[in-house]
């Protein structure tokens, strides 16, 4: 990056690029096996009220994937330090192809590999144009900017959208629909918001549930989903809200760190994640052993924290274990099926987001149906065999650990801010499949390549912030 003129096509790039991520969050955050399920919009409301169908962020993505990739040949971008980095992706990805090619569900294998060539594509775009502090920070402007949006969704549905739409249903039960217009209940029947039985229209229970229960999803697919993406860039917005903010007058700042704080904590409380909450005191955790504290006072109030936590969890979710944690009882039929998929087919699996299929087979009599395992890692055993499991799980750890061990020692609150909101993510996995939604793994995998550069380039150079 010698010339001026080069850097700024470099950040220009950063910029459109963080732009799309911006754009996936806000409308590409299904799963990617559900694309046959989302209707195109049609309209211009559609357009900006709807989420989108899944292929067309390919779409987007492949002309941008081309350009980086002339940028990165005329920039003469190198690989990162760790040069082994770069063969684990390509040898997962490469097994999905041979795992694709045997599968009995081809259509399913065919959204799933663009899926994981997305996440492919972002990492090494990532690692090869994305690894200095300026681009971080182009990077970010499109991210966290939808990122906010998608918080303040999240507010608004708990507020507002949410309790107004439980009360509309109830009262159109009970004035036999005659307060919305017969359009509307035409496309709420197409929705499925309502139903029609015994002759007779009635709102969807589940739905009724849903907004009674108020667990919000922002533009995401699914509370848990949205709990992921707070998980993942809420530390770097909010370090970003505390360090871009110092030359500030104080009332400002303070509005501002403020604001942000209600965002991001209205926003998780409000998803009624239990794993997230758990994974969340942990990234607490790690961001208190930065502090420059005596380590005594450092576990004192760690302690506090963790206890204070656990108290509110228990109060938060005590209806839920009250019921018998059924969700917690779904996941490990999940996983006890995936095993035993994984038994079956261990050398190349079903085939990339085909659990499904498999699955209707293998779970328990009582068990919900299910499309994906909720796990990503088993997942990848039980669709692309042993050998994939084993590629994808390795390039997560080694890299995580070779950014951990430098990001930790570089001071760098920001470049530690996204390494603690990849750490979670990457952490929440374990019990989510976040793995086949556009909107987060693309810009996960993207700020993981950017972070392996970052951080080694930084390590070398010393340097103290962002």
């Amino acid at each position: 990056m010698k010339s001026g003129k080069q850097t700024s096509a470099i950040e220009f790039y950063a910029l459109a690029f963080g732009l799309f991520l911006g754009l996936a969050i806000l409308k590409f955050g299904n799963p990617v096996i559900l694309d046959s399920k989302i209707t195109p919009p049609n309209s211009l409301s559609e357009f900006w009220n709807y989420a989108w169908p899944t292929h067309w962020a390919s779409w987007i993505l492949v002309p941008l994937a081309i350009a980086g990739a002339t940028l990165a040949v005329m920039e003469k971008s190198s690989w990162p330090r760790i040069k082994w980095l770069w063969l684990l992706p390509l040898l997962w990805f490469g097994w999905q192809l041979f795992s694709a090619g045997e599968t009995a569900y081809p259509n399913l294998a065919a959204m799933t590999l663009w899926q994981f060539f997305g996440c492919a594509v972002c990492y090494f775009l990532g690692a090869f144009l994305f690894g200095s502090k300026r681009t971080l920070n182009f990077l970010l402007v499109g991210i966290l900017a939808a990122f906010t949006f998608c918080l303040v969704r999240a507010v608004d549905q708990k507020v507002f959208e949410y309790p107004q739409s439980h009360q509309m249903l109830l009262e159109g039960e009970r004035s036999g629909w005659t307060n919305v217009p017969p359009e509307m209940l035409i496309q709420m029947k197409q929705e499925g918001v309502v139903i029609t039985t015994n002759g007779m229209d009635m709102a969807n229970p589940i739905i009724l549930d849903k907004f009674k229960k108020g667990r919000v999803s922002g533009t995401l697919v699914y509370p848990n989903a949205l709990a992921g993406a707070i998980l993942l860039l809420f530390p770097v917005l909010l370090a970003l809200a505390f360090g871009a903010t110092k030359k500030l007058k104080p009332p400002i700042r303070s509005a501002a760190i403020a604001l942000t704080l209600f965002l991001g904590g209205a926003g998780f409380f409000c998803t009624g994640s239990k794993l997230g909450w758990l994974i969340a005191i942990a990234t607490g955790g790690l961001f208190l052993f930065r502090l420059n504290w005596s380590t005594r006072f450092k576990f004192a109030v760690l302690g506090l924290i963790v206890f204070a936590s656990l108290g509110i969890f228990e109060v938060r979710f005590q209806n839920y274990f009250a019921a018998g944690a059924t969700s917690v009882g779904a996941r490990f039929d999940y996983w006890r099926a995936a095993v035993q998929i994984t038994a079956d087919h261990p050398l190349l699996g079903t085939g990339p987001g085909t659990f499904q299929k498999p699955y209707a087979k293998f779970k328990s009599p009582r068990a919900e149906m299910a499309r994906l395992a909720h796990n990503d890692y088993l997942e990848q055993f039980s669709d692309s065999g042993i050998p994939g499991g084993m590629f994808y799980a390795a390039w997560i750890f080694l890299a995580l650990a070779a950014i951990a061990r430098r990001v930790w020692k570089l001071g760098n609150q920001t470049a530690f801010a996204v390494f603690a909101g990849l750490l979670g993510w990457f952490v929440q996995g374990i019990g989510e499949f976040s793995l086949f939604i556009p909107a987060l793994a693309w810009t996960a995998f993207t700020l993981l390549g950017c972070l392996l550069a970052l951080t080694a380039n930084q390590f070398d150079k010393k340097s103290p912030d962002i």
